[in-house]
């Protein structure tokens, strides 16, 4: 298995060289096809009071402004790529919806990963409807912490393991890198007793299934620990040894808010690791 389609979301200039340039990266290790994809909303149309009228010249100051925005994400992926020598083709989207439009959504269920930028709070234009496109798209998704600048080889990975098929889903669904690294730790937070297995043994099964493809892994498991899942996370990451972190997704729309339960908005905002969810 290995990643063959991989969509890198270009959603504002201040992102695209980042997605660009690890869009490349993944795709030359994998010798796979990359799409980058920027979704433009249509302006919402300014109202002329009393009568409520359209102001046409508004609407074409937004719309120039969204396109010349447009343009410039493309010339910066276009760059980027042909320079690489990748196989590689540009889409770009117009619509109310934004990221939310069919259209987009169909491209983004035929890849097998997107790849996308940590929300930056810094900036305020960062698009909101992208945290549903990226949430509702039925495949993994690798958020790049927006401070990274420069990709390079994931050797060490973190397993954030529950036993729920969201978080099984995201294991396998990173066997790609999981094959490559030279170390994957499966790590396990207070595990509830099982009638066929004490807590102690919680993330053994899956540590062997991967063991049997190839992967080296260890397994820790934390017992009466004071740590939620995620503040245990948190902490792991704190030394920068983890190249990649791997948890299932949960949650109903913000993609900050997928771990264990709801409460990763933490982990999400402060990640200093590329973060791989599925759901």
């Amino acid at each position: 298995m290995a990643y063959k389609t991989i969509l890198a979301v270009l959603d504002i200039p201040q992102n695209a060289r980042q997605m660009a340039d690890f869009g490349a990266a993944l795709a030359e290790t994998f010798s796979a096809h990359l799409i980058g994809v920027h979704a433009e909303t249509l302006a919402a149309v300014p109202l002329i009071a009393p009568m409520e009228i359209p102001d046409p010249a508004a609407v074409q100051v937004l719309q120039e402004v969204a396109q010349k925005e447009t343009a410039m994400v493309a010339d910066i992926f276009n760059t980027v790529s042909t320079r690489e020598g990748l196989s590689r083709e540009w889409r770009s989207f117009v619509s109310s919806a934004g990221y939310g439009a069919s259209s987009v959504m169909e491209t983004a269920r035929t890849a097998d990963l997107i790849i996308a930028s940590q929300s930056d709070p810094s900036h305020s234009d960062h698009r909101a409807d992208l945290e549903t496109f990226l949430f509702e798209s039925g495949r993994p998704m690798l958020l790049v912490p927006h401070r990274m600048t420069a990709f390079k080889p994931i050797e060490r990975v973190l397993i954030g393991w529950n036993g729920s098929k969201e978080a099984a889903r995201a294991t396998f669904d990173a066997l790609p890198f999981l094959k490559t690294a030279t170390s994957v730790e499966v790590l396990v937070v207070d595990p509830p007793e099982r009638g066929d297995q004490t807590a102690e043994f919680a993330g053994t099964e899956i540590a062997t299934s991967l063991a049997r493809h190839g992967v080296n892994v260890t397994v820790t498991t934390r017992i009466g620990s004071r740590e939620t899942p995620a503040k245990a996370i948190e902490n792991r990451l704190l030394d920068d040894s983890i190249d990649l972190l791997v948890m299932g997704g949960y949650g109903h729309s913000r993609w900050w808010e997928m771990l264990f339960g709801g409460t990763t908005r933490s982990v999400l905002d402060s990640m200093t690791a590329l973060t791989l969810l599925s759901r």
